[in-house]
């Protein structure tokens, strides 16, 4: 999981597909009364059936500038330099990651998360082209791999991450600009700069996992020949905020791309745990952008996290987490597809988190010293985590979207959950061998906390295509 970053500029107006924008200039913001001290963006949630010309109006009256206004979700992405806009709009309708961390920052005196490195730009010429497929054994977990299943063209998956190399000649091809987008700001940006990796590799191994060109070199995705949208939500930092994940929900929606993968959680938050207000405004925002991506048509998948945090919700209805306070965001919500990772071994891997009801399914993430092997700016990198398992879950429904073409998300996820090879919580879960539990399986094997529904199975995905099974 890649989480910290914070560019505290302010937002511009920019060419928005979704919605218009506006901005509060000096003289309104003196008659108001405004401070003017350091630019921080907000999520701003409103009643549902809020016009854009009045909730415009509200971010104005309380010191704020609209960046952009979702109407079909009711929430709007609003810059301030004034302190006191929280309380003025209500700090149970706004929220702003960066003025938390700069609040945990007082307290901790723990200095900014440093930029990254820039990366240097991939020469296609430069990339390896030895055969690296018998390194992929998440891909033989899966069924999945070499010369085994195409997928079609007219799939279309938002990789919700920080960005994918265009120039890697495995996914050159796979690569959609026309789709792709820049959401950093919480409003969409088509052009390449803003959508394009600049510090981290994240993006770009997400996405050769699931549309790895099948070319002969190189690794090979789980589906080669659906395309993929770079949807850049995690900033040079790391940070991945409410209203970048939020825009690139609904950018995904406008798109009408069938399915959207977000390896990462929602930040400024440790341990996936949101506290107070901040919990209801945040996953609100979140809530609402789902539902509305579902009913478009787009199915959402995400990654579990690598806290090895125990997501089930208890009893109190609503409440995340088994008395750990936590919630994924946005793999927890209801309408999303949570992945849980195994190591080479088929259990369980100890950074993974998991949850009776939330985990749907569990995929390769690998574990310290077998990670997974994917694309990476300039060439091939292991990589560890359920960033990489979601990936996988990803490719096995671009595959079952292929297969069916009128399929909506409802109807993918059923498929998916039919085709998952059941596995059984493990008898013993002492990772450490010092004789104690390291966590708690609940459930049974045909659904349960460690893996919900089990393993996807490509082949199992791609088998009503009528297409020869590699293992006869």
């Amino acid at each position: 999981m890649s989480l910290l970053a914070r560019p505290l500029r302010a937002a511009v107006c920019t060419v928005l597909v979704l919605s218009g924008c506006v901005t509060a200039g000096p003289a309104v913001a003196d008659e108001l009364g405004c401070a003017h001290g350091r630019s921080l963006r907000y999520v701003v949630t409103f009643d549902r059936g809020t016009t854009e010309a009045a909730a415009r109006a509200q971010l104005t009256g309380a010191c704020g500038a609209t960046t952009v206004y979702y109407p079909q979700i009711a929430v709007a992405v609003a810059t301030s330099g004034d302190p006191g806009f929280g309380d003025r709009i209500g700090l149970d309708r706004a929220f702003s990651a960066q003025a938390g961390r700069l609040a945990a920052q007082r307290v901790t005196e723990v200095k900014p998360q440093p930029a990254r490195a820039t990366l240097a730009v991939t020469d296609p010429a430069k990339v390896p082209t030895a055969d690296l497929t018998s390194k992929q054994w998440d891909m033989r977990m899966i069924n999945a791999g070499r010369g085994f299943s195409d997928g079609s063209r007219d799939v279309v998956v938002g990789v919700l991450d920080s960005g994918i190399d265009p120039a890697h000649p495995d996914l050159s091809g796979a690569l959609d600009p026309d789709d792709s987008a820049g959401c950093l700001t919480g409003a969409p940006d088509r052009s390449p700069t803003a959508w394009a990796p600049t510090t981290s590799v994240h993006g770009t191994h997400v996405a050769g996992i699931i549309a790895a060109a099948d070319d002969g070199h190189g690794v090979t995705g789980v589906a080669p020949g659906v395309r993929v949208a770079s949807v850049k939500v995690i900033d040079d930092r790391g940070y991945a905020d409410p209203e970048a994940a939020v825009c690139g929900l609904m950018w995904a929606a406008s798109r009408h791309m069938r399915l959207t993968n977000s390896s990462f959680f929602v930040n400024p938050w440790t341990l996936s745990c949101i506290r107070g207000n901040d919990r209801g405004v945040v996953h609100e925002a979140l809530a609402r952008a789902v539902e509305y991506s579902t009913s478009a048509g787009t199915l959402n998948v995400a990654a579990a996290t690598n806290e090895a945090v125990d997501l089930t919700p208890s009893a109190r209805s609503g409440s995340p987490g088994a008395g750990t306070g936590c919630e994924a965001l946005p793999a927890a919500l209801r309408d999303v597809v949570a992945v849980s990772a195994v190591g080479s071994d088929r259990v369980k891997a100890g950074y993974s988190s998991y949850g009776l009801g939330v985990i749907d399914v569990t995929a390769p993430g690998g574990e310290a010293g077998e990670c997974v092997l994917s694309t990476v700016p300039g060439g091939y990198a292991p990589l560890c985590g359920t960033s990489m398992a979601a990936p996988h879950v990803t490719g096995v429904l671009a595959l079952l979207a292929s297969a069916s073409r009128e399929a909506g998300p409802r109807q993918l996820r059923r498929k998916l959950d039919a085709q998952a090879m059941a596995m059984a919580c493990p008898a013993d879960y002492d990772l450490t061998g010092d004789g104690l539990q390291d966590a708690y399986c609940a459930g049974y094997e045909g659904f349960n906390g460690f893996y919900g529904h089990g393993m996807v199975d490509a082949r199992a995905a791609v088998a009503p295509l009528g297409r020869p099974d590699p293992a006869r």
